[in-house]
């Protein structure tokens, strides 16, 4: 573990408003709708070509993306090898292992509640940064947390319960919690990044330019095909969640925690579910039921709890 990451990180800057401004409210929003809907694209990259060549291309992209924008806005590029060592951190656990293991998730459990366990990241983050940045855990967040395993818990019922729930389903599960645990120890890495003072969008495309070079090497190491799928499902769904759910999202979400500040700005994660869950009874035949609405509920309130401390803290 890097020295930096075993000592507790300066504060974060204070957010610069205490109330969700116009500008405010549509990042928001794109937040909720972007990151909401990019669990149905995902369906799509799953097929001819491989989830770790299809994340290469996509954080090739995405990371040209990003690394344009941070030029045109004349941004320092240039750090010193430490911090290429945590921009390198971010990349591997952010910007690339946790989506290839949701993506091989997305093989055995319907995309909607990939994102419902992935809003757990929120209660998990504050436990990480009580670990690894000696942040005091409140009990109430520990109540949270429970509640939204006991949310997630109630969703999964029916396919426990039932037939339908398999070995390869509980693998699912197992990969898509790994994914939201990769993404959550990335968020500690950039956290100390961010308390160097590195610009978002310099972040954004370092740590994305060091995510697509761990791809390439994980692509070479396991033999992987350097294939591409033509066809305009594929396609499309891969300049979506390139440019709108990785370049866009990403640079939304760091200038939303600016404006008002981590703890508000994660409420969004409550939401993303919600859309998700949604797109995925009318295109995966999801349906819900008593429990699982109860499930989505529960995880939604662990979420509030947790992040309505978080709140009086930003």
């Amino acid at each position: 573990m890097p020295r930096s990451l075993a000592h507790p990180a300066p504060p974060m800057p204070h957010a610069t408003t205490s109330s969700l401004d116009p500008k405010g409210a549509a990042l928001y929003a794109t937040l909720i709708l972007v990151w909401g809907t990019s669990w149905i694209a995902i369906h799509h990259q799953l097929g001819v070509v491989t989830p770790v060549v299809s994340l290469l291309w996509r954080f090739v992209l995405a990371a040209s993306i990003c690394m344009g924008l941070a030029l045109i806005r004349c941004e320092r590029m240039a750090f010193p090898a430490r911090l290429h060592l945590m921009f390198a951190l971010v990349g591997v656990l952010m910007f690339s292992t946790n989506f290839l293991l949701f993506y091989l998730a997305g093989r055995h459990v319907p995309t909607g509640l990939l994102a419902v366990v992935f809003a757990l990241a929120s209660p998990i983050n504050l436990g990480l940064s009580a670990l690894l940045f000696r942040k005091q855990v409140e009990p109430r967040v520990l109540g949270g947390a429970a509640l939204g395993v006991a949310g997630v818990a109630a969703l999964y019922a029916p396919e426990i319960a039932g037939t339908g729930f398999d070995l390869a389903a509980a693998g699912g599960l197992a990969l898509a919690l790994g994914g939201t645990l990769s993404f959550c120890l990335g968020n500690m890495a950039s956290s100390v990044v961010q308390s160097e003072g590195v610009s978002d969008y310099a972040a954004t495309a370092w740590g994305m330019s060091y995510g697509a070079v761990w791809l390439l090497a994980l692509s070479l190491a396991t033999g992987a095909e350097f294939a591409f799928d033509f066809r305009v499902p594929y396609v499309a769904s891969l300049l979506w969640l390139a440019i709108g759910s990785s370049a866009v999202a990403f640079i939304a979400y760091l200038s939303l925690i600016k404006r008002i500040g981590p703890g508000r700005a994660g409420f969004a994660t409550v939401l993303f579910p919600v859309v998700a869950l949604a797109i995925s009874s009318v295109f995966e035949d999801y349906h819900w039921t008593a429990l699982s609405i109860l499930g989505l509920a529960l995880v939604a309130a662990g979420n509030v709890v947790v992040l309505g401390l978080a709140r009086k803290r930003g």
